[in-house]
């Protein structure tokens, strides 16, 4: 063969190998860098530069918001002290806050570049979606049962951590399997489930390495994969993508303003259990939806009673503050987080200080959005000392409401 055509056969190879491996290994080194301190920011609002996405279009009816002033209440009150409200949205590195009171826009205000349009990845805010797409799933029938084993419908997980395992105890993080979910760990499962499907494993071929190490609904103990479990029992029983179902079912029947995305992995399935990447005041609309039990304008978008369980412990184990049967100081219910004391709040929670809080009693939703790069080092502290924020607007919004 002629030396020329072999050189060129060389550089053809070494140039597909490049094309393959090389945005592989670029992925996989901005996960290992996604929370540093220089880039936490700008990743939060631009995961779509990292992973291959799917898009959720605005809806064509959007729904804008009624608008009325409020201005936040200086301080508020944890562990015993009285704290100034402002300083600690900066302290928490807040890149954005969307207050709403009886339906209302009375707050909004956005810093570190994040403003009313850019999309922001939510974390495990994005659980409490899909258990909205698994409540609607079920009221049509497509579930039958929540007592049903998940590999009736996933016979594949046959053999694996998930074998036998009723939905609705993956649907309340008390599936049983062996998960570490410390993001401060490098070698911890979830990180190393990021760096796996950075380089290109699929989540389902991850889901099926697992193992289970407790009786299924006796412990509640938080899996990310548990929620990604349910978004493969929804595309098994609707033939559909998450994205469609969230497109369908809940975009655009509740006006949300602005274009989102999921994160993909190679394989082209979504990321459910935190890939979820929306504006502010979209978050906050689904937040609203929940506050009016499922209801939007009329129509019941969301089963009600399904919203009612979402908010409700029902077992020992799921009951927030000390619990021998839980790793968690919150309660737990249908992918939804119940702080506790009094236990009428609850809210969607995401690493790094992602939430949607919902009070029932001041008809209060707060949606805030953060990147705070300090989230490990004192992560419950943080999440504490949201909701003592949050429960402080809500009141201030609620005593100024009835003034």
């Amino acid at each position: 063969m002629d030396i020329n055509k072999v050189l060129i056969l060389i550089l053809i190879i070494i140039i597909g190998i490049a094309i393959f491996y090389i945005p592989q290994a670029l992925r996989v080194y901005k996960m290992i860098h996604l929370y540093d301190e220089d880039k936490i920011v700008f990743n939060f609002l631009n995961m779509d530069k990292i992973f291959p996405i799917s898009k959720i279009s605005a809806s064509k009816v959007p729904h804008v918001f009624e608008t009325r002033e409020f201005k936040l209440p200086d301080v508020y009150l944890f562990d015993g002290k009285e704290h100034n409200l402002l300083e600690a949205l900066d302290y928490f590195r807040s890149d954005g806050m969307v207050v709403l009171h009886n339906g209302d826009l009375i707050y909004e205000n956005y810093w570190l570049g994040n403003s009313e349009d850019q999309k922001h990845v939510s974390w495990s805010v994005a659980k409490s979606f899909l258990s909205a797409l698994i409540g609607i799933a079920l009221h049509k029938g497509l579930i039958e049962d929540l007592k049903d084993p998940i590999t009736k419908y996933l016979n594949d997980f046959n053999g694996t951590g998930y074998e036998g395992i009723p939905i609705k105890d993956i649907l309340q993080m008390s599936s049983g399997v062996k998960f570490n979910e410390d993001y401060a760990d490098y070698n911890s499962d979830i990180n190393r489930f990021g760096r796996i499907i950075a380089q290109g494993t699929s989540m389902r071929d991850f889901a099926k390495t697992l193992k289970n190490e407790k009786k299924s609904g006796t412990y509640n103990h938080y899996v990310s994969i548990d929620t990604q479990m349910l978004a493969m029992l929804l595309q098994e029983v609707t033939g559909k993508s998450i994205t469609e179902l969230l497109q369908k079912n809940i975009w655009d029947k509740i006006g949300m303003e602005h274009d989102a995305y999921y994160m993909l992995d190679r394989s082209g399935m979504e990321v459910a259990l935190g890939g979820l990447n929306a504006s502010l005041r979209d978050y906050a609309k689904f937040g609203l939806l929940y506050l009016n039990k499922g209801n939007w304008k009329g129509e019941q978008i969301v089963p009600a009673e399904w919203v009612k369980a979402s908010h409700t412990p029902d077992g020992k184990h799921l009951l927030p503050g000390e619990n021998d049967l839980s790793s968690n100081s919150w309660g737990y219910g249908y992918q939804w987080w119940i702080p506790g004391f009094p236990s009428t709040d609850y809210t969607a929670s995401g690493i790094y200080n992602q939430y949607i809080y919902i009070d029932p009693v001041t008809n209060v939703v707060i949606a805030k959005t953060s990147s705070n790069h300090k989230f490990n080092q004192e992560r419950q502290y943080s999440k504490d000392a949201h909701v003592a924020i949050f429960r402080a607007i809500a009141k201030a919004a609620d005593s100024r409401g009835k003034n």
